[in-house]
């Protein structure tokens, strides 16, 4: 899934890697298996659950590139979650190894090209950035050989006893408003609070974390933190782009706690399809959100680690 073996493309050809990327998420979601969902802790996955991350700045990959670089991860049955460019592999003493084929990942940005910022300072206008997106290959540390021993080295889980408290620690550290009752999850934008049934409602704990998780992304992107467009009734395309974010951010969330993701909402497949169908940017946007909400809530840990953004912005900076 989502192996490069393209050269690099011509600008007008960029426009089609949206189409490249969502045609194999959807035919994903057709096919019944949910990319922020991988099969962890199961015979298909040799690598623990864990974030990607680069194993030369050690920063964890963010939105469309976590889909892409798990999914490598299950096809090829790599054994770790660490990634490097062929020049970053070089660095740090090692290679590639003759023959692999890496993985493209993108790197997604916005510039003001040389004529627009002459138009805007002649008209008094505002410059007007142009959105772009550009693929650069990585290669995972199974692909590679004689790197340092500490380089990809896998971080241990925590002790079973201690992931629930962890993430009961981090619920309570957001300051949400977070009440326990009733028989439905929600979120209220309008009031600004997230309502969970009580643990002894879910037929295993740590399902009441993973839709505490998920209502909890729905909670950052109110007007006061993040700002996403909350306004979407049920049914609607917003709604389902919303219900989106929050799946991929509770999934990001619990695989950064080492609690495997599952899906909240199937029942919503339908609805998400339709807005890839139409929108071929749709699951970029909605993956780099979830990563915003899921670097939010994380950030309330103590000792939180440093933004996930900057990984692909330097890797793409190797690689060019």
């Amino acid at each position: 899934m989502f192996r490069d073996t393209a050269r690099a493309r011509s600008g007008n050809d960029r426009t089609s890697l949206y189409q490249e990327v969502t045609g194999k998420i959807i035919a994903e979601l057709e096919a019944g298996r949910i990319p922020w969902v991988q099969p962890w802790g199961t015979a298909a996955a040799k690598a623990p659950l864990a974030m990607p991350r680069n194993a030369s700045t050690h920063r964890r990959y963010s939105g469309i590139n976590v889909l892409i670089l798990w999914g490598a991860v299950i096809e090829h049955g790599f054994t770790g979650q660490s990634w490097l460019t062929f020049r970053q592999a070089i660095a740090l003493g090692g290679n590639v190894r003759k023959g692999e084929h890496g993985t493209a990942v993108f790197y997604a940005d916005r510039f003001i090209p040389n004529d627009e910022r002459k138009r805007a300072r002649e008209s008094g206008d505002e410059a007007q950035a142009i959105p772009f997106l550009k693929r650069f290959t990585v290669f995972n540390a199974d692909q590679c050989e004689n790197l340092p021993q500490d380089v990809a080295a896998v971080a241990p889980p925590p002790p079973s006893g201690m992931i629930e408290p962890q993430a009961e620690a981090l619920i309570r550290s957001t300051g949400a408003d977070f009440r326990i009752g009733g028989n439905r999850a929600f979120y209220s934008p309008a009031s600004d609070f997230v309502q969970v049934p009580p643990p002894a409602a879910y037929f295993e704990p740590i399902n009441w974390h993973r839709t505490a998780f998920h209502e909890l992304g729905h909670w950052s992107g109110h007007s006061s933190r993040l700002g996403r467009d909350m306004a979407g009734s049920f049914g609607s395309k917003s709604y389902s782009r919303e219900e989106l974010v929050a799946e991929m951010a509770g999934a990001f969330i619990c695989a950064s706690l080492s609690i495997l993701p599952t899906v909240r909402h199937a029942d919503y497949i339908g609805s998400w399809l339709e807005v890839l169908r139409e929108d071929n940017r749709a699951i970029f946007r909605a993956a780099s959100a979830a990563s915003k909400a899921a670097e939010f809530i994380l950030g309330f840990q103590p000792g939180a680690d440093e933004p996930a953004t900057a990984a692909t912005a330097n890797d793409e900076r190797e690689a060019a």
